[in-house]
């Protein structure tokens, strides 16, 4: 475990890797699972100012999930998520020629129509945060959709400096950095597993 300010850190942000392969996965991890992306507070009434200039990307079904729920939806916890259409993919997914789901958030954003790349939790995947006050707990999320992508690529906390800079700042990754060499040195590891 690593801790960096008020933040829990599983160690397979350092000891395992992870490389998204979209290409075998076809993006189904905005397709799969109960709810949609978990959202900040402030990231709903940001989702909320931009869908003029997303919802030219959205499908119709999407842009009738959200007409009739709004942007976000409460998971099981009460905790805001993005809309989904039929309890199933994200309101924001749309599809490829290939069938792959990509996201109408970042296509708009790929498109310079907005600054919001999209939602931090999205960003961050496949790392999941858990906010109990006093402190976050930052764990690794296996699930089968992203089998693929694990072992591969950078270690985690390399491969997801830009999600965690942008949600925690340089400063924080900067201490990050301290605190892994610290674990790697206690451990006398540097080698990544999956």
């Amino acid at each position: 475990m690593l801790v960096v300010q008020d933040c829990i850190i599983t160690d397979d942000i350092v000891d395992c890797r992870f490389g998204c392969q979209l290409h075998q996965c076809k993006g189904q991890c905005c397709v799969e699972g109960d709810c949609g992306a978990p959202l900040l507070e402030n990231e709903v009434a940001e989702l909320q100012s931009l869908l003029p200039q997303v919802e030219p990307f959205m499908t119709d079904a999407g842009r009738r999930a959200v007409k009739r729920h709004g942007v976000a939806m409460p998971d099981t916890d009460g905790n805001p998520c993005t809309t989904l259409v039929n309890n199933r993919e994200c309101a924001f997914v749309f599809w490829n020629t290939d069938g792959t789901a990509l996201c109408a958030i970042e296509a708009a954003c790929r498109k310079g129509l907005t600054s919001y790349l999209k939602p931090v939790s999205c960003h961050l995947y496949p790392l999941r945060l858990e906010d109990f006050g006093r402190f976050i707990s930052i764990n690794y999320h296996r699930w089968q959709v992203c089998s693929c992508a694990a072992g591969r690529g950078e270690p985690l906390y390399i491969a997801l400096r830009e999600p965690l800079v942008r949600r925690f700042g340089q400063a924080w990754y900067d201490e990050l950095l301290a605190e892994v060499a610290n674990y790697q040195s206690r451990t006398g590891t540097n080698q990544t597993k999956h």
